[in-house]
């Protein structure tokens, strides 16, 4: 089956993880958004904004969530200002405040602080908060030029996850096709089984009969078939195969509207099932090593599916 999209010519599986970074500025400040993310069950997202840009949370969040389906978003915006220091003013009322208890000072027979003391205060002399002063319109504008960067650092983590899916892909195709090998050999070692359990199956059938009073044709039936039935791994094999097409199914069947990741992790389970039944009928030992080789393969797939979206 196909590993393309066949409209596209690529690869479109995608990993939760990724990082991305984007960067602007205007005349009076610079930031950068960094957007990391892991794998997660369901879609959340963390946000870390500068103070006083709270109203930019919600419609980080929406971004996220029409870009993304699943995993954990930690999305984070830093903001510095371009010039070296902010203007300087004097705190007025303070100062005023301060004037009173100086002349109180100089009547109770004290030296008085000077101007530089009083300058000292803290409090006194203050960093003007230019950004309070800026207009409605100029804060749109920003506003206008922080969401251009955010869907920037979006699109960027959505290339890199993509980027990790392709890599994804070619590792759990690989896991696949290990798995489907293991289950040609273990098919190939269940018929070499049919000796061991014929012997087995003749030497329970003598001490059947060799029992008193004699065992009946009914219980001799039941026994026999209880013992075919523990050793046939024919069912086991054929679900395994049928496992094997749908995960190469999903793989090619991935895009952006259709994740797999919740799919696949549910098969891994169905393929880990399979593989622990086969182990427990086998009645040979090297099947049994076969079993122990595919329950790891399956592990390792099952593993990194966990960074399926």
């Amino acid at each position: 089956m196909a590993r393309r999209n066949a409209a596209s010519g690529v690869k479109l599986i995608a990993s939760m993880t990724g990082y991305a970074r984007a960067q602007g500025a205007d005349d009076r400040r610079r930031w950068v958004w960094e957007a990391r993310s892991v794998n997660g069950r369901n879609l959340e997202i963390r946000c870390r904004l500068p103070q006083g840009f709270d109203r930019l949370e919600n419609p980080a969040r929406t971004a996220v969530g029409g870009k993304l389906k699943r995993g954990n978003v930690s999305l984070s915006l830093t903001i510095a200002s371009e010039r070296q220091g902010k203007p300087l003013r004097i705190n007025r009322a303070l100062l005023a405040e301060l004037g009173v208890l100086v002349e109180e000072v100089r009547k109770a027979g004290a030296a008085a602080p000077t101007a530089d003391g009083l300058l000292r205060v803290r409090g006194v002399i203050e960093e003007e908060d230019s950004e309070s002063v800026e207009s409605e319109e100029a804060l749109a504008t920003l506003d206008k030029a922080l969401t251009k960067s955010l869907e920037e650092v979006l699109k960027a983590l959505v290339a890199a996850r993509a980027a990790e899916g392709k890599a994804l892909d070619t590792v759990i195709g690989g896991h696949v096709g290990e798995i489907e090998s293991l289950c040609k050999r273990a098919a190939e070692r269940a018929q070499a089984q049919i000796g061991t359990v014929r012997q087995r199956f003749q030497t329970q059938l003598g001490e059947l009969l060799d029992r008193t009073p004699p065992v009946s044709e009914e219980r001799m039936a039941q026994e026999i078939a209880l013992l075919v039935g523990k050793a046939d791994v024919r069912e086991e094999l054929d679900r395994l195969a049928a496992h094997i097409e749908q995960a190469r199914s999903l793989l090619a069947e991935a895009r952006p509207d259709n994740p797999v990741g919740r799919k696949f992790d549910f098969l891994c389970q169905e393929f880990n099932r399979e593989a622990n039944t086969l182990c427990s009928k086998s009645a040979d030992i090297e099947l049994t090593r076969i079993g122990i080789d595919l329950k790891g393969a399956i592990e390792r797939m099952r593993e990194q599916v966990q960074n399926v979206e």
